[in-house]
């Protein structure tokens, strides 16, 4: 996982993010509108007990009036007991509109998570997503819970109190004043330490979380060759670096907190000072004088807090930056604005000189290249060949309705690709891909992708049962079809065995079942799916002999009536295939029959040879 994206953090506030975020709380601005006029009806409550203590001072207890006294403490106790109920009000209010906040752009995230390309997710690990649907969001949480509304209560609180000493002594409140730069001063340099202690942490988070993912995936190959000590050592490392961020952090508040403490105390022994002589000199009253020590004290609790919103604030800009890339990555395979439905699918497959590149040679040119992961686009007239990298070059072949056609070639001859291009999870710079006819950038792309079944040879298993995941959440697949399907394909003598049947629970990746029986669950999920077209991409390269067997069968059952596109190794597997296509560096090198392109004695004929003798030589040494 790379660091760096953790590590730039952007400015404290951005104006423009801010505007994007309040964004979110539109949905929700009557609750908001109501939270602000509590909020400030609390701060002016917080504004009021000082001067209830100077009006029963100056008024009642000096004059030893008990009843105008009892008025007084009543009402201070019902200013007490409203200021709960309204902070209640308002937090209750704020942390259910910021839960559903959270809630809102989950759903936004991993809404546009699914329609992003292939492209972008084979360069951006998954950590880091994970990252944006998680931690990120729940900083944001925190910014419209404890941060926007609880900010303007304590500006309100600050203002109140700088009106009211401003009316009680001129003089006196410049004194109180006189101690702001001191403050101004202690948080700057608050700030400094504070953003550079932050930014630490952020990339030791980022560090532990890489190597967690990283060791606790391929715990098996540490543990077979005895990693642990090495692993230790290189984790405690990351650990301390983290440990040292968050002392530093520590460090930080611990110095700022009393550092604030301590102005605040000095601007009350200011105030005791000079208003004690204004006291004596009967220029100012005693109730006024306690009512300025009260809302001093009052004044320097909001500075306190407005670091810990900053915190906030800051880190809430990191994580909105980083949420917005992910939200503005643009989606390149898009649904048409008029898309072709077919009626009917009949399964003719057609390449008309596709020309296809992940990336480009020509790093300065305008491309999507391995950083972005970003689609690369369509070849424009300006653009030559000789910049592109390509994978595959000027393939065409036609697949008829119910053929069975098979691609063979070396590793990354380009077999995978053609049935990902299929499938439209690229868009290629040049040529047409046709189903029925019709380019596939025109189809409805649910109904294109519907219309196939795809077997990988690394088979996906989500958490759940054995049923759900031959059914997929799809509407219309019914028991009887989920049990049909697994008799097909010989996957019903593997469930019988199980406990619990077709309800068995599948551990995470179907880490409880053999590549084989996770092979046979594949095979019974494409066949109760019903495609019209089959893509079996090396579904039997690692699978015994035994289970092979097994699921040839269910491989035939499985192509009656569709047509099917069958990428393998293993050449025993396809040589009854309907017509045989020889990738070799991206290309077509080669279209026939199995006996066709032995006779040929061409590319598929070395291919065969080969495989051959790799079949035969053990029997000879026996």
């Amino acid at each position: 996982m790379q660091h760096h994206e953790e590590e730039a953090l952007g400015k404290a506030y951005d104006s423009h993010l801010m505007r994007r975020l309040l964004r979110y709380l539109a949905p929700y601005r009557i609750q908001v509108f109501l939270a602000l006029l509590i909020t400030a009806a609390a701060s002016l409550l917080q504004v009021c007990g000082p001067y209830l203590t100077k009006i029963g001072i100056d008024r009642y207890i000096v004059t030893k009036n008990y009843e105008g006294l009892n008025k007084v403490a009543l009402i201070y106790v019902s200013i007490i007991i409203l200021g709960f109920l309204l902070g209640y009000i308002q937090t209750y209010i704020m942390q259910l509109t910021g839960q559903k906040i959270m809630y809102d752009l989950r759903l936004e995230i991993f809404t546009h998570l699914q329609r992003l390309p292939l492209a972008f997710f084979d360069r951006n690990p998954v950590g880091r997503l994970m990252t944006r649907v998680t931690t990120d969001v729940d900083v944001l949480n925190e910014l419209f819970t404890a941060g926007v509304v609880t900010l303007l209560g304590d500006v309100l609180v600050l203002l109140g109190i700088v009106v009211i000493i401003f009316y009680l002594n001129f003089k006196l409140a410049l004194v109180a004043m006189s101690v702001i730069p001191l403050i101004f001063l202690i948080t700057v340099v608050f700030k400094i330490k504070a953003r550079d202690s932050y930014r630490r942490v952020r990339t030791a988070i980022a560090r532990i979380n890489a190597f967690l993912q990283e060791h606790i995936t391929g715990m098996s190959i540490v543990q077979l060759f005895n990693h642990e000590r090495k692993s230790f050592a290189q984790f405690d490392e990351i650990n301390r670096g983290h440990l040292t961020a968050n002392l530093d952090s520590v460090m930080a508040y611990s110095v700022f907190f009393p550092a604030v403490q301590v102005v605040s105390a000095l601007a009350i022994a200011l105030i005791i000072w000079y208003g004690g002589g204004q006291v004596i000199e009967r220029e100012l009253s005693f109730g006024a004088l306690v009512a300025f020590i009260q809302y001093s004290e009052r004044f320097f609790r909001p500075i306190a807090d407005l670091s810990e919103k900053y915190n906030i604030l800051q880190s809430a800009m990191a994580s909105s930056e980083r949420i917005f890339k992910l939200l503005d990555f643009p989606i390149d395979i898009k649904q048409p604005e008029q898309p072709v439905r077919l009626k009917e699918i009949q399964g003719e497959i057609e390449f008309r000189h596709v020309w296809f590149a992940y990336n480009r040679l020509d790093p300065k040119k305008e491309s999507a290249g391995p950083a972005t992961g970003r689609a690369l686009p369509a070849l424009n007239p300006v653009t030559r060949e000789s910049e592109w990298d390509w994978v595959l070059k000027d393939v065409s072949f036609k697949v008829n309705p119910g053929e069975a056609v098979a691609v063979v070639g070396h590793t990354g001859a380009g077999k995978t690709t053609l049935t990902s291009l299929l499938m439209r999870f690229y868009d290629i710079q040049k040529g047409e891909i046709l189903l029925d006819g019709h380019d596939i950038r025109t189809l409805d792309l649910q109904q294109l992708r519907r219309s196939f079944g795809f077997v990988l040879q690394d088979v996906f298993l989500f958490s759940g049962t054995i049923a759900s995941n031959i059914r997929l959440g799809t509407p219309g697949i019914t028991e009887e079809a989920i049990y049909r399907a697994a008799q097909d394909v010989n996957l019903e003598e593997f469930v019988e065995e199980l406990p619990n049947g077709y309800v068995e629970e599948v551990k995470e990746r179907g880490s409880t079942l053999s590549t084989g029986q996770k092979q046979l669950i594949a095979f019974a999920r494409a066949l109760a799916h019903d495609p019209r077209n089959l893509i079996l991409d090396e579904a039997t390269s690692s699978v015994d002999t035994d289970t092979e067997l097994k699921i040839r069968d269910a491989i035939a059952r499985l192509m009656q009536g569709r047509t099917s596109i069958i990428i393998a190794h293993r050449l025993s597997t396809i040589q009854n295939a309907d017509k045989i296509i020889v990738m070799h560096k991206g290309q077509i090198r080669e279209i026939g029959t199995h006996q066709e392109l032995l006779a040929q004695r061409g590319i598929y004929y070395k291919l065969y040879q080969l495989q051959y003798k790799d079949q035969e030589l053990p029997l000879a040494r026996t």
